[in-house]
């Protein structure tokens, strides 16, 4: 199994290390602007592995990829991050482990040590592969994560107010509401009114929204669809924002729990990652346990 891991954060051994942003020109107040400055380390103690020495500059350096609260933190997690790389490197020079360096999707290819970082890893983490037994306990204990979206098919009209006063707001909410009246429940109606008075780019396609997931409309407006049963016209105008929306439910299309068996290897490949995940973090704890690391504490390793 090959895994690209650039450093092991000691709370998630899979997580990769971020790619840097380089600052916009108005980030750097014009044209490229002044080099980003490196924040002065935090006063905490030397860091060595096995009396190598991971320096300040290099830290520094590596506190890009660390975004935290605050510097100490930031600090802190860079410090360990090198520490666990430099316990994985002395490992693999102690077993004589070497890998070439593999090219990601962009063609780019990585450096020396992450190859080696990665070669210890592979050679040593063997993960516990899930069988059909515990894939189908997890499938049933988190059943919700296998169910496709629920989708509203719908269309609304959008009456915006002429002013930002309270006049301008009743006076388009009368206006939403005789166009309630008016449609009613018919499609065709509803569809020419759309493309009469609405003010939203809609009203070219009849006031189609399309299929909604929830979470895609403001909470009033997707309150007001909820409401609503298949082939009805909201009896009550619903404002946010924008302005007063009649809505209009044209179905409503539930969403479907996947079978197991479409899901089965998406879940085993999730349950392996995890298992590797546990087991590459206590592979860095033994490493340190076994050896000295002075000036950061490696989860696991006391004791």
């Amino acid at each position: 199994m090959s895994r690209k891991l650039d450093v092991i954060n000691l709370g998630d051994p899979l997580q990769s290390r971020p790619q840097p942003v380089m600052p916009s020109a108005c980030e750097t107040s014009g044209c490229g602007g002044p080099e980003p400055m490196i924040p002065p380390p935090p006063t905490f103690s030397e860091v060595f592995v096995n009396g190598v020495e991971i320096t300040p500059e290099a830290i520094a350096e590596e506190i890009q990829h660390h975004p935290a609260p605050d510097a100490e933190t930031a600090w802190v997690e860079a410090a360990r991050a090198l520490a666990v790389r430099e316990l994985l490197l002395q490992e693999a020079r102690r077993l004589g482990l070497a890998a070439s360096p593999e090219a990601d999707e962009a063609g780019r290819s990585e450096a020396d040590d992450d190859a080696t970082v990665r070669a210890v890893l592979e050679d040593q983490v063997q993960p516990a592969l899930p069988g059909d037994e515990e894939c189908r306990r997890y499938y049933d204990a988190q059943r919700d994560r296998f169910r496709t979206p629920t989708l509203f098919d719908a269309a609304h009209i959008l009456i915006e107010p002429e002013g930002k006063d309270d006049d301008a707001w009743t006076a388009a909410e009368q206006h939403a509401r005789r166009i309630i009246a008016e449609v009613g429940d018919d499609p065709a109606l509803f569809a020419a009114a759309a493309r009469a008075h609405s003010g939203c780019a809609s009203s070219q396609q009849d006031g189609s929204l399309g299929q909604i997931r929830r979470g895609e409309l403001v909470p009033a407006v997707q309150a007001g669809l909820e409401a609503l049963g298949d082939g009805e016209t909201g009896s009550e105008p619903i404002r946010s924002r924008f302005g007063w929306h009649v809505l209009r439910l044209h179905r409503r299309i539930e969403g479907q729990l996947l079978p197991f068996e479409h899901m089965k290897h998406k879940i085993a490949d999730m349950l392996e990652a995890r298992s590797w995940s546990v087991a590459a973090a206590r592979y860095v704890a033994d490493l340190a346990r076994r050896g000295t690391v002075e000036g950061v504490r490696i989860e696991g390793a006391a004791g």
